[in-house]
Order: structure tokens, then C-alpha cells, then sequence
């Protein structure tokens, strides 16, 4: 008679270790992470070239020089959210802080028939240096 395994763990393993889960973060999150890169410095702005459409990408050329983060140490994202307007439309928010200081950024991220997300919208308020 075979006893059968109830739990998920290797045979032989004993300890109670579970690998980490991996969490499905949107679109949103993705471009909330890569906007805050070129705003502050460390990726260029053609980074995102692909991944905007219309006026977002001029706009981005017009913010990251005259940025609100790129003179400011290490931002972080603290919050990302999102609303859906409706299908293939995000419009979405990150509050960013850096020390003391709190800044919002707001994009619309729209879906094309490739089904690839891009950036149709960006601004960006808050504390400037």
C-alpha cells in the first residue's frame, strides 16, 4: 500500500520553504516603473520611444530636462493604481516620494491591435526642485 503525498514539497525535503510567488502587476506598473526611470536620470528618454504614441512622446522630451525628479535622490514608486475607463484603456497614477517629498505622476496607456500597451498621456505634479 502506497501512502499518497499531501503536500507539494520535494520528497525528502522537510523544511517548510516555499518558493516565492510570483504577482501579476499590470501594464501600468511596468511604464510607471520606466517613466520614473527616465524622468530621474537613469534611462534616456528614446527608451520609451516604442512605447508611447501621439504627443506622450514630446511631452516626455519636454519633462525630463526641466524633470522634477532627476535633481532629487533615488524617488521610489509608493503607489501605482489604475482605472479602465473601458476595454483597451488605462488611465493610471503613481505617487512617487523622495525623502520628504511626494509627487504624482498620472498616464493613459492604451491598447493597439497588436495588443501591445502604450503611453497616449503623461503628467506629472507635484513639488519642483
Amino acid at each position: 500500500m502506497t501512502k499518497a503525498r499531501s503536500t507539494t514539497r520535494p520528497p525528502g525535503r522537510h523544511d517548510q520553504r516555499r518558493p516565492p510567488t510570483l504577482v501579476h502587476r499590470g501594464p501600468h506598473h511596468w511604464f510607471a516603473e520606466r517613466l520614473l526611470a527616465v524622468l530621474s536620470g537613469r534611462r534616456p528618454v528614446h527608451s520609451l520611444l516604442g512605447h508611447t504614441v501621439g504627443p506622450a512622446y514630446e511631452q516626455l522630451v519636454t519633462l525630463a530636462p526641466a524633470d522634477p525628479f532627476r535633481n532629487r535622490l533615488c524617488p521610489v514608486i509608493r503607489q501605482c493604481g489604475r482605472f479602465t475607463p473601458g476595454p483597451g484603456v488605462i488611465e493610471a497614477f503613481a505617487r512617487i516620494t523622495t525623502g520628504d517629498r511626494v509627487s504624482a505622476m498620472a498616464f493613459r496607456l492604451e491598447q493597439g491591435p497588436d495588443l501591445r500597451w502604450r503611453c497616449a498621456a503623461v503628467e506629472i505634479q507635484g513639488p519642483r526642485p
